[in-house]
């Protein structure tokens, strides 16, 4: 009698499987190699027609992995069942090829048997082994399954009549019966219990009842297996069938013979159905499930382990060796910048930060008013800078920290100077009069990386000290109110403009609008304030600062100082009447990134700090170039300090970290200005640009200067008299 052939399977791997483990590797895994779960399934053997020759060409006996394989309970279609994997991820290509497969596999099979011998249990007879490793960079992934299967010696045999439609053994009574039971509730392995035209489902579990209260081996003497009246109970062993080919069963009956053959060694001869149907027959259709009687010698020891294979052969050269696939080509480009872009974020997690929370810094919206030098830079930092440095076989990741959403507001445009220092202007954009650099730097960002939500608005803020004619209030009314709605639409607010007065009108924004402000997360609620970010250049020095928090909001009591807190003169016009090198941004050429670079990182690091912008700057102690991150209290964040400013002069190669505290007649952010603002609205800004000596007036800075007047006309000044020759 002829062996049994059994049909192997072969993997079959959604691209969607690829995509959740390269989230799993990233997010969850990251360095651990430890073994997971991963569940697979498969479904009845199916064939297709051939038109040419009208003959069933048999699919392949596929297991399948999709995107819920890491889930713990994943939902499979009817008439499909799961298997159960053991997955294991290396993470260098190295590692994947010296791994101890042998041992790996055997640990598989120990498991399987002992779980037959020991427990009697057949929820492992499926079982296989996942390694794989992932290429993150290419999107490439390496694999390699196995699906162990017990060798049995001597072999099985199936009988002369070889294996034969169901119909020809089974009436369609009992058929229809078995398809309900298992369209009700599927199940890999059971066992048929015949009783006239009857047909019960049981789980294989109740074997020791079944097999050994039924004549099975009696069955197989007789040429009529189903009509014959002296056998009035007959029992069949059925399991889902993943194979389509008429003469060869799949895989999983492999398993199946072994574990009936371990458990229940007397019974040497089996009637096999293997199921195939997953829809009942058309009118004039056969059934598709096939019936066998299938032998096996008796065996003096059937509880001793036997040997076991099943290495997945590659599908084109036949060879026992892992297989890769490639996603890149198939994968939507924009998805893929859009992965890459956080690729080195979710990297700092595994070993550096495992408490940084990027969600926080992705979800922050930021509002850059200017889009110069500075603010080509900050954006390029906030969003993504991502570049592959290769040296040898090291790849080291510049990049920026994420950013989904960046607003520019610019009035000017490209000019011819400005691309050499501006990253994100080309010189197309200086022809015919030049682009507006706002919609210009947005669109170029898009360029860069499709995911961000970039856009530009070009509208000139108005300045005190610049006044504005009657025939241009309206308009500067209408300017205000952009810039007020956009400020209540962004998180962050970077003032990056070129002069001193043109941030005052910000400053008293930010100021104002300084609450509590809800953020939706998606599994939780987060309040937060708004964060207004100061970066100033000269030519070889810097200022980066953060804004304090309004003092009605500050829970600390401390109130640090704003961008003029600093300052006893309200701001002015300083662009009239000025030499082209006094109106031009003269620095040295590295300086305006190290700025940029500087003052998004102090945002993410504020972001990062459990007071958020409440966060305590660093006590004086700690601003020494000796000092201690552990030595700094609540003043630091999962990134280390989050001071108040930071002062870099380039002539030393020096940064000083200053605290300043807010001044009470602070014509930015002292309360008597943020209460006339919140007060009167546009006609208190109207005035403050129109009026020289408003603010002065309305703080009090002018009494700070008859005060300061009269103190020194109160010294009794000593004159010494000149000697005579």
């Amino acid at each position: 009698m002829p062996v049994v052939q059994f049909a192997p399977f072969a993997s079959l791997v959604q691209p969607a499987f690829w995509h959740e483990l390269t989230r799993l590797k990233i997010d969850v895994l990251r360095l651990s190699d430890e073994s997971l779960t991963v569940n697979a399934s498969y479904s009845v053997g199916r064939s297709i027609r051939d038109r040419e020759t009208g003959k069933d060409v048999p699919l392949g006996c596929n297991l399948s992995l999709g995107s819920d394989a890491f889930k713990s309970a994943p939902t499979v279609p009817v008439f499909s069942v799961s298997a159960r994997g053991v997955f294991k991820n290396y993470n260098t290509i190295d590692e994947f090829k010296a791994a101890d497969k042998a041992a790996l596999f055997n640990t598989i099979a120990d498991e399987m048997w002992a779980s037959i011998v020991e427990r009697k249990d057949a929820s492992k007879l499926n079982q296989f082994l996942l390694i794989t490793f992932a290429d993150l960079k290419k999107y490439q992934y390496y694999y390699w399954f196995a699906f162990p299967a017990f060798v049995a010696k001597p072999a099985w045999e199936i009988a002369e009549n070889g294996w034969t439609n169901a119909e020809d053994q089974l009436n369609a009574t009992q058929l229809t019966s078995i398809f309900n039971a298992l369209h009700k509730e599927t199940k890999p392995y059971f066992i048929v219990k015949l009783t006239g035209d009857a047909a019960e489902i049981h789980p294989i579990e109740q074997a020791d009842a079944l097999l050994t209260n039924s004549d099975i081996n009696s069955v197989r003497t007789s040429n009529i297996l189903i009509h014959c009246p002296n056998y009035i109970e007959q029992i069949i062993i059925g399991f889902l069938d993943p194979s389509g080919s008429p003469d060869n069963p799949g895989w999983p009956l492999r398993n199946l013979l072994a574990y009936l053959h371990a458990l229940y060694p007397s019974h040497t001869s089996l009637r096999v159905l293997c199921w195939r149907d997953s829809d009942l027959p058309q009118p004039k259709k056969s059934w598709k499930s096939r019936l066998g009687m299938v032998l096996h010698a008796p065996h003096s020891e059937p509880a001793t382990k036997p040997a076991a294979l099943g290495w997945e052969r590659h599908p084109t050269t036949n060879k026992l060796s892992a297989r890769m696939a490639d996603l890149a080509p198939m994968m939507d480009p924009t998805r893929l910048a859009d992965q890459a872009v956080d690729l080195n974020l979710k990297l700092m997690r595994w070993r550096i930060l495992p408490a940084l929370d990027l969600d926080k810094v992705a979800s922050t919206k930021c509002l850059l008013l200017g889009a110069g030098t500075l603010g080509c830079y900050v954006a390029r930092t906030l969003m993504v800078r991502l570049r592959l440095l290769t040296f040898c076989t090291l790849t080291i990741f510049v990049q920026g920290w994420g950013v989904r959403t960046i607003t520019f507001v610019d009035s000017s445009r490209v000019s011819f100077s400005n691309p050499v220092r501006q990253p994100l202007f080309e010189f197309e954009d200086c022809l015919n009069g030049g682009k507006p650099k706002a919609a210009c730097a947005a669109e170029r960002l898009k360029k860069i990386f499709p995911g961000v939500n970039a856009t530009g608005h070009q509208f000139s803020i108005p300045m005190p000290g610049h006044p504005i004619p009657p025939a241009s209030v309206a308009q500067a009314q209408k300017d205000v109110e952009r810039l007020e709605t956009l400020f209540d639409s962004h998180d962050v607010i970077f003032l990056l403009m070129d002069s001193r007065e043109s941030r005052w009108l910000p400053t008293v924004l930010g100021a104002a609008k300084n609450k509590v402000r809800p953020v939706f997360r998606l599994d939780y609620l987060l309040t937060t304030h708004q964060i207004v970010l100061n970066a100033a250049l000269g030519f070889d020095t810097f200022l980066v600062m953060r804004h304090g928090a309004r003092a009605a909001s500050n829970p600390n009591g401390q109130r640090l100082g704003c961008y003029y807190c600093n300052d006893i003169v309200a701001p002015a016009d300083s662009l009239t009447d000025r030499t082209l090198d006094q109106m031009c941004t003269v620095t040295r050429p590295g300086i305006a990134s190290i700025a940029s670079s500087t003052a998004v990182e102090l945002l993410v690091s504020l972001l990062q700090h459990p007071d958020g912008l409440h966060a305590p700057p660093p006590p004086p102690q700690s601003q020494s170039a000796g000092a201690s991150a552990d030595d700094n209290g609540g003043a630091t964040s999962v990134l280390g300090l989050v001071p108040h400013q930071l002062r870099g002069f380039l002539a030393q190669f020096r940064t000083l970290l200053i605290t300043g505290p807010a001044y009470d007649r602070c014509t930015g952010c002292s309360e008597t200005v943020l209460r006339a603002y919140e007060e009167q609205g546009f006609p208190m800004l109207l005035r403050a640009f129109n009026e020289t000596g408003y603010l002065e007036a309305l703080t009090g800075l002018d009494q700070l200067y008859d005060e300061g007047d009269k103190a020194l006309e109160s010294v009794d000044w000593e004159e010494e008299e000149e000697e005579e020759e």
